[in-house]
């Protein structure tokens, strides 16, 4: 059997992380044919073409894109393994998925308990659909998914969703627009500019059913998926937006933002999605332990 060449695998991973063949060149201090020729037995031994042109610099394709997922993991237990052997302590690693719906402020507080625990820890924060987290989750390239729904049965991957706890919602506006909309919340709401998630969160869908139970039609100004520029627009004024009501008082404590009203007839559930029924990294079972017993309590 013939084995892989973790020379070659490094030359590839430089290559990747530079951008250039030219600037790996500088970085390991070798002669371009070099390590031009190096990644062409790369390839034959995978059979697959790692890179394509992008201008004057390279670009990696599908499969090369995997393969440097997993180059990095392998060079990162291999620093660990040096440190630990020359007595420095082992760096624990935690990868976490972040689905593309979470609002930015929800995973920053979900993380939290990781990042506070006694030791060191390297946090590796990966955003995406849930459908592409779930997929590297498969693989192995992810410790875990946060996401706002329960992986579903139409997903062809053998996960198991964990209840992270659930809230309400609340509704921000500048100061000018809480001001005129915050009297007889929600009813206020009929005609109030609206900021609401896209159609691919849970959230968008509640929203949406409440919203119709309540005789309630905003005028929606924008629609987004990144909670990130959602909340941007809303701070500069362009309308109310909702957010979980477990971040109301950070996002009251650290914007301009006010507060309009609230409702529990939404619920907001999060979820950690991972290949175990029972947690077992001890980084994300300290997740788990924070929000249920902390953060959602």
């Amino acid at each position: 059997m013939e084995w892989l060449n973790y020379h070659h695998l490094y030359y590839f991973w430089t290559v990747a992380r530079e951008g250039s063949i030219t600037k790996a060149c500088r970085e390991l201090r070798l002669a371009q044919p070099t390590i031009s020729g190096q990644l062409r037995v790369l390839e034959e031994y995978l059979g697959e073409k790692l890179f394509e042109r992008a201008g004057r610099g390279l670009k990696l394709t599908e499969v090369g894109e995997i393969a440097f997922r997993y180059a990095d993991q392998i060079f990162q237990l291999g620093r660990e393994l040096q440190d630990n052997v020359r007595g420095r302590g082992t760096r624990r690693t935690l990868i976490v998925g972040i689905a593309d719906v979470v609002p930015k402020l929800v995973a920053y507080k979900l993380l939290e308990p990781a990042r506070k625990l006694p030791g060191p820890i390297r946090l590796i924060c990966r955003e995406g659909r849930p459908e592409r987290l779930f997929a590297d989750l498969a693989l192995h390239q992810l410790d875990v998914v946060l996401t706002d729904a329960p992986i579903g049965s139409e997903v062809r991957v053998k996960a198991y969703s964990h209840l992270l706890g659930d809230c309400g919602l609340s509704f921000f506006g500048s100061s000018k627009l809480a001001l005129r909309y915050r009297k007889d919340f929600p009813r206020s709401l009929n005609g109030a500019p609206m900021l609401i998630p896209s159609d691919d969160s849970a959230t968008r869908h509640h929203l949406d059913s409440w919203f119709q139970s309540q005789n309630i039609k905003p005028v929606i100004v924008g629609e987004f998926a990144d909670s990130a520029l959602l909340q941007i627009f809303g701070e500069s004024g362009d309308g109310l937006f909702p957010m979980p009501t477990v971040v109301e008082s950070e996002i009251k404590k650290h914007t301009s933002l006010h507060l309009v009203g609230r409702t529990n007839d939404i619920t907001n559930r999060f979820y950690a999605i991972s290949v175990e029924r029972k947690l077992k990294h001890p980084a994300v079972v300290a997740i788990s332990e924070g929000a249920r017993n902390r953060l959602f309590s």
